[in-house]
């Protein structure tokens, strides 16, 4: 080694030591080191550690003098993965390396946190540009060994000796992109900020909290125990090109904004002087759409899918930021129902309108805990929201009222009914408007792809029920095109739509044999509750439909609440029921499975389910009923795998592929289920079927709900659907019904419903997902309700579209006196329904109960509320009577850091209660449940279940911190 290498090895050595793990690299080396040196360094790195190992590795690289050594080193360090230290070397300067301690310091500072916070598993695939893919398997190792902590371990460990000059920000997009409850931790700024360790405790509204035990209304910020639903869909990013405007930028912070008469705001009509050159970019039926939104009315725009409804909304934004006086200010709130839809829109107004000087910000569900909402939304020109998060935050006064807005935005406004955040928003801007005193009003713009037809039955029915849509948007004018169809059809393709009635297997043995299981399972839980019949209302089930799992959801809630004398024998009694009812549930999606796919899938489905049951408690009846499947388990395997019992429907599906294929090999396909199973089992099928898996299909489904690990990421979601967009080697999405809004598919030319039926609105909103030139839909149903179903919505759209007709000919007076008519009534009754007294909660203590087993888990009296929404057990016997297991995502959520799961502690129950979570100071606090529990009445005995705490006859006492400190220091401290 020459002298000026040695001397570079000497001046770098201590950067070289924190990075290197030379047993990498040896391999790379084996002209100068022997295998008994890489044993030697192996052993001394495995006893003492890497750094110790790399200081022995150096000290013998030093002394070796043959020639080429050091550019030995440097390629083994090259082709190991070091690209930072080979780049360092070679240059001489380790500045790069040297700025990454700052971060190693933050890591080792908050590593007992990050490590029980992160999964392993879910990391690495966003890690692996910061590791050595030898590192990143053995990680991945490690956490399916030992588990995921001590995944998390080595994880930690590898990052804080990667040599790699990005992981700092890698790292962080991947606690952000994983939604990891450790993200605020890990706080860095850019590359030229000190990396800084950031624990907010923001002091949080109570009213902008939704409960962590109640089930959220899908549209609805998810609570901390539920997870996004199946509707959830990826973000679709938009693109477009807009010529350059200089907009009247409104600075002022000035409240009074321009009137009408109707105190509604209204932009000032601009001259041609203003020349406005957004105009140029809207097709003419899009400028058509806009119009009545130019003219400052309220307005439903309804335009088939994919017709840019979100331009024409940019468009009427912009044109009324231009038109405001310059001494007012403007302010536009849009909003969209779920989570990735808003970050969708959020992204396209952003990019649109800040180049232009306007603050854009976006707020959401998973954003609202760490910003002042109020403030933000007071500051901004633009803000992009999901409902829930403004519902919250005017009952709390954060916003003090819609009147601070001078435009809403409601993306998919045919939601604007019943509970929905949308018509809660609308009906306090109705109120408003109603009221004596009444405030100037934002205008309101609508975006729908259809009004839809609710439960009419005739063209008058219909008009009524879109007059009550108007009505609740406040809407004067509903904006179609009429007079630019042409050029509407230019450029929206509107698939043929096609429906095939299929039939079922002639003879279906696996049916008739898992429906003989059923009746038996049946039967036998009657021998132990001769009056099963009698818990449900719900007649005439069939086995394998979805009326049958009805009837077991309803018994289920039922057994709950039964009462016996001897408490024993009461949950003996409903732990059987439930265990009889749980076969019966898997037995009937299991004949579901078999009447969409394979035979072999329904029994890998009951495999799966039997497996699992004994890997459980594995009582006396489980093993009874898993006897019973084993008896006929080999019978079942003989059927799956008769040729002669294959599903008809899915030899049409087949075809249809075939034919498509065959006449187009470019074909891009969309096919719709209904269920997650059923999307495995299809894609399944495809890829072990000769002929057609050179589709090469993909699976979309949603994120997923409470504990269930079949759901998709985000970034998965849009990793497929980047995919499949992008012409890769997928040819085939199959999605539920995750992908029926917000997918915008230039290339899909062929959309299959696979026994997939909806409403009206459902219908044109999947048809709308084929965009390309002579697309085709094509319903595949055995079932002839299905057919028909799908024809009655045919019919509901021309009826829709006629209604729409009908009350666009009516004079703007009439319509708006018909609409204010409507709005007068249904005050009327919200405020009769304020004015009816509600039943006061009993007072005097309650027992909770477990709902499965009921065995006794706490009083009412120790249960106090936590911000209006969730519900801590103060006894400290409480922990007695449960047990606990990690968490699967312990997210930190309202102020709240999940800890572990906790189930009730009978090893033949461990029925989910609810969680422990960290709160302020106090640790381990239980929150708990209602559905989980059957509530009795103390003197009287009798018990009631309530699905909800907003239903419970209890009366419950606030949380208050030092009774919490002082009452149970032993657990919560």
């Amino acid at each position: 080694m020459k002298p000026d290498e040695e001397q570079s090895l000497n001046l770098f050595r201590c950067y070289i030591q924190d990075s290197l793990c030379p047993t990498y690299i040896l391999s790379y080396m084996n002209t100068w080191f022997t295998d008994q040196d890489t044993a030697e360094l192996a052993a001394v790195e495995e006893k003492k550690g890497p750094t110790t190992a790399a200081s022995v590795f150096l000290g013998r690289l030093l002394q070796l003098e043959a020639d080429g050594v050091f550019r030995g080193f440097l390629d083994g360090l090259r082709n190991a993965g070091y690209t930072g230290l080979y780049d360092a070397l070679e240059n001489q300067d380790f500045q790069k390396i040297e700025s990454l301690d700052k971060y190693r310091s933050l890591l080792k500072t908050i590593e007992p946190s990050i490590k029980t916070n992160i999964k392993p598993a879910e990391m690495i695939p966003h890690l692996k540009t910061c590791l050595l893919s030898r590192e990143c398997e053995e990680v991945l190792q490690i956490a399916e060994n030992r588990g995921p902590i001590a995944g998390s371990e080595k994880l930690i460990a590898c990052l804080l000796r990667s040599d790699k000059e990005e992981w700092p920000k890698t790292f962080q997009l991947a606690l952000e992109m994983e939604n990891c409850a450790c993200m605020n931790l890990w706080d860095i700024r850019g590359d030229n900020e000190e990396a800084s360790c950031k624990v907010s405790e923001d002091e949080q509204d109570e009213n902008n909290v939704p409960s962590i035990e109640d089930e959220q209304d899908e549209n609805n910020v998810p609570s901390i125990e539920d997870e996004q639903d199946e509707n959830s869909v990826p973000s679709i990013e938009f693109h477009y090109k807009e010529k350059s405007e200089n907009a009247n930028v409104c600075s002022s912070l000035g409240t009074s904004l321009l009137t009408n008469g109707h105190g509604t705001f209204t932009p000032e009509k601009a001259d041609a002087s203003q020349g406005l050159a957004h105009f140029n970019v809207l097709r003419k039926y899009q400028t058509e759409l806009a119009q009545p939104g130019f003219e400052g009315k309220n307005v439903i725009i309804c335009s088939p899918t994919g017709s840019g409804k979100t331009i024409v909304a940019l468009t009427i934004c912009e044109h009324h930021f231009s038109t405001m006086p310059k001494d007012k200010r403007g302010k536009v709130v849009f909003l969209a129902t779920k989570v990735p839809v808003y970050e969708q829109q959020k992204e396209i107004f952003k990019k649109h309108f800040e180049s232009k000087g306007y603050n854009v910000v976006g707020i959401s569900g998973e954003t609202s805990e760490s910003v002042p909402v109020g403030e933000v939304i007071w500051n901004s020109d633009i803000i992009v929201l999901t409902p829930q998060i403004l519902v919250n935050n005017l009952k709390s006064g954060s916003v003090s009222c819609l009147s601070i807005f001078s435009m809403m935005i409601f993306d998919e406004c045919h939601n604007t009914t019943k509970n929905h955040p949308y018509n809660v928003l609308m009906c306090n801007y109705l109120d408003l408007k109603l009221s004596s005193a009444s405030p100037k009003l934002p205008q309101i713009i609508g975006l729908t792809a259809s009004v839809g037809v609710g439960k009419s039955r005739n063209i008058d029915e219909t008009m009524d029920y879109i007059c009550k849509l108007c009505a609740s948007l406040d809407a004067h004018v509903i904006s179609t095109v009429r007079h630019n169809v042409d050029d509407l059809e230019k450029y929206i393709c509107k698939p043929q739509k096609l429906i095939r009635l299929v039939g079922k297997r002639q003879t279906d043995p696996f049916a008739d044999i898992i429906s003989t299981m059923m009746a038996e399972t049946e039967a036998l839980a009657k021998m132990v509750y001769p009056s099963l019949e009698s818990l449900s209302n719900i007649q005439n089930r069939i086995f394998g439909t979805q009326k049958y799992e009805q009837w077991i959801v309803d018994t289920q809630k039922k057994c709950r609440v039964l009462k016996m004398e001897d408490k024993e024998e009461e949950s003996l009694l409903c732990r059987r029921l439930f265990t009889y009812t749980e076969h019966l549930r898997k037995y009937n999606d299991a004949l579901m499975i078999n009447d969409d796919a394979r035979t072999k899938d329904a029994l890998d489905y009951l495999q799966e389910f039997f497996t699992n049951v004994r890997g459980g408690g594995f009582d006396m009846i489980e093993q009874q009923l898993t006897k019973k499947f084993e008896d006929k388990q080999q019978e079942l395997t003989r059927i799956s795998e008769d040729e002669s019992y294959e599903n008809p429907k899915l030899d049409d599906l087949a075809f249809i592929l075939d034919e498509e294929y065959h006449m187009n090999p470019q074909t891009r396909t969309l096919l719709f289920v209904k269920t997650r199973a059923l999307s495995t089992a299809l894609k399944n099928w495809i890829e072990e079927s000769s002929h057609l898996n050179f589709l090469k299909p993909d699976v979309l489904i949603g994120r997923g709900k409470r504990d269930q690990n079949t759901g998709m990421t985000l970034p998965s979601q849009k990793g497929v659907l980047d995919s499949f967009k992008t012409n890769g080697e997928s040819k085939m999405l199959i999605a539920t019904s995750v992908a029926d809004e917000g997918i915008d598919i230039a290339q899909c030319n062929l959309v299959l419903l696979y026994e997939y039926v909806g409403n009206v609105i459902k219908m044109i909103q999947v048809r709308g997902r084929g965009r390309a030139k002579d697309s085709k839909c094509i319903l595949v149903t055995s079932k002839r309700d299905q057919a028909e179903k799908e024809e009655i919505n045919h019919l509901q759209e021309n009826i829709m579209n006629k209604a729409v007709k009908e009350l666009q000919n009516l004079s703007e007076e009439e319509f708006v006196k018909k609409v204010n008519t409507l709005q007068v009534e249904e005050k009327r009754i919200r405020d009769f329904k304020k004015c009816v007294v509600q039943p006061k909660p009993e007072g005097g203590n309650k027992r909770l109960l477990c709902s499965k087993c009921k065995a006794f888990a706490c009083n009412s009296d120790d249960i106090r509320i936590i911000q209006e929404s969730h519900h801590a057990v103060l006894d400290e016997s409480f922990a007695t009577r449960f047990i606990t297991k990690p968490h699967p995502k312990p997210k930190c959520f309202a102020g709240f850091q999940k800890r572990a799961k906790i189930m009730c502690k009978n090893p033949k129950c461990l029925h989910d209660w609810g969680i422990t979570g960290t709160y302020m100071t106090l640790q381990n606090i239980p929150l708990i449940k209602i559905e989980s529990f059957v509530v009795e009445d103390i003197e009287t005995g009798a018990q009631n279940y309530f699905p909800k705490w907003v239903g419970v006859n209890f009366t419950m006492k606030e949380f208050d911190m030092v009774e919490m400190s002082m009452r149970a220091p032993a657990n919560f401290q």
